[in-house]
């Protein structure tokens, strides 16, 4: 197999590992994820406006710390 589908395999496994863990242990949000300080949150009658800035950027930031540790060869 090439570098491409075994990547693709890799984060299939990734995604489905994800979905085991939140589908047993409950909503993402109860380990605090989702809902810190700056992620924007409005809410106006029957309107809800959700967009989670804080946990994209902390997200980002642990995704690149481990490709980088992990993607050195």
């Amino acid at each position: 197999m090439n570098d491409f589908a075994k990547t693709l395999i890799f984060f299939g496994v990734v995604l489905i590992a994800a979905g085991l863990f939140v589908s047993l242990f409950g909503k993402i949000s109860g380990f605090g994820i989702g809902r810190l300080p700056g992620d924007i949150y409005i809410r106006k009658g029957s309107f809800t406006f959700y967009f989670p800035l804080t946990t994209s950027l902390l997200l980002s930031l642990l995704l690149t710390l481990v490709f980088t540790i992990f993607g050195r060869r």
